[in-house]
């Protein structure tokens, strides 16, 4: 049971994925990647770093999709 419920809410979350828009992804994607690259270079936790980049990467991809349609 408890299965069936987590495919479920995966499947779902990938639709709401893909409806969100492709500037979200990439700008998380983005983010992460510039978020990690400047903690390494300032000795801070990478992960943090990456997990920063990736929200700001993301909100900034959604408002530009937002505003681009």
């Amino acid at each position: 049971m408890k299965r069936s419920i987590r495919t479920q809410v995966l499947a779902l979350s990938l639709c709401a994925v893909a409806a969100t828009g492709c500037g979200t992804v990439t700008g998380g994607a983005v983010g992460a990647g510039a978020g990690a690259a400047v903690a390494a270079g300032t000795g801070k936790d990478v992960g943090k770093g990456a997990l920063i980049g990736a929200g700001i990467g993301a909100a900034a991809g959604a408002i530009y999709d937002i505003t681009k349609k």
